[in-house]
């Protein structure tokens, strides 16, 4: 007997339908509770760390063993072929600052050309690369040009522009030859500009600064670009003029930019030595002695003599010097600020 709808009385519900009405449908994953979410959490960072594994194997492998490794060297005394090594303990840390008078003088004329490198440097890199950035934030045509032209020193190729550099600065290179067509060849310097004790360092120094501007000019003209030009259209109807507006309101609001290029320079100034590696080797004499070179030369050039621990706790002085040149530099911006 069949009601109006014509389902059959007493007749047991099909597969495909609800066992009652409350339940899911018959076939349907149930739904999951906590136990289950936390177990597919469990199952997705699993996955995740066995794709970042190798990454992070090579990080430990090339970074923390070498670092920890390096650190222990500094306290001992090896050339690289001893079958072990000689213990020291803080001798060699002693003996760079100032216990050696075999090494001391070499340290302390390293530091003070670095010194030197490290104020010099970003403080020309910040003068030269700002006003760079404001003349070529004001050109409306053929911007993306010029920014390739002076961007070009970055992505040269680094001992070739080194290599270039010194023919330019020879006794018969460019310098030499430009001074004396414009008629100041009494500027002239015989020896070389690399060649006389006097201008090598700053010399490099320049050299340095050439290469570092282009990356501090496009980190300023990013942030000129993002400026709000309501600000500047105020100060101009205020009555304010351009180096008015760009002392007063357009260089205070680059001052993290500033911060950033001047760490940036920094940390090249005080680790970098290739290009005075390549382009004086610390001379003449040791007027372009660095403490970058000097590391370099304590732990490869010194005839198989055991300084490699002095190499490394020289190092890890110049480590501690950086963070140090770090916190007096963000500390002085915030004052500034």
């Amino acid at each position: 007997m069949t009601t109006e709808t014509g389902t059959v009385r007493g007749a047991r519900p099909t597969g495909n339908g609800p066992r009652n009405g409350n339940g899911p449908a018959a076939g349907t994953p149930r739904a999951r509770g906590p136990l289950g979410r936390m177990r597919e959490k469990r199952k997705q960072a699993a996955w995740g760390y066995l794709f970042i594994a190798p990454a992070i194997l090579l990080f430990a492998l090339m970074g923390v063993y070498t670092i920890i490794y390096g650190f222990s060297l500094s306290f001992a005394q090896w050339n690289g072929f001893w079958p072990e090594w000689h213990w020291k303990g803080f001798k060699n840390y002693t003996d760079l600052l100032g216990g050696s008078p075999t090494y001391w003088p070499i340290v302390k004329k390293a530091a003070t050309n670095t010194l030197w490198v490290v104020i010099g440097v970003p403080l020309l890199t910040v003068l030269v690369a700002f006003p760079l950035a404001l003349v070529l934030n004001s050109v409306k045509r053929f911007q993306g040009v010029l920014r390739s032209i002076y961007f070009l020193p970055y992505v040269t190729t680094g001992i070739a522009v080194y290599f270039a550099w010194n023919y330019i600065l020879e006794p018969g290179g460019a310098i030499n030859l430009l001074l004396k067509t414009v008629g100041l060849g009494s500027l002239q310097e015989p020896q070389g500009w690399l060649g006389n004790p006097h201008t090598a360092l700053p010399t490099m120094i320049v050299v340095m600064v050439w290469s570092a501007v282009p990356v501090a000019m496009l980190l300023y003209l990013t942030g000129l670009q993002s400026l709000d030009g309501s600000l500047l259209e105020a100060a101009q109807i205020d009555g304010a003029g351009w180096l008015r507006s760009t002392t007063t309101i357009v260089w205070p609001l680059m001052k993290p930019i500033t911060v950033v290029v001047i760490l940036l320079n920094v940390r090249d100034s005080l680790q970098g030595f290739q290009s005075f590696l390549i382009m004086t080797n610390g001379g003449p004499g040791d007027s372009t002695s660095v403490l970058g070179l000097e590391t370099y030369r304590l732990a490869f050039l010194n005839e198989l003599s055991p300084t490699l621990g002095l190499a490394s706790a020289l190092g890890w002085l110049l480590f501690i010097a950086a963070l140090v040149v770090a916190f007096i530099n963000q500390r002085a911006m915030r004052r500034m600020g």
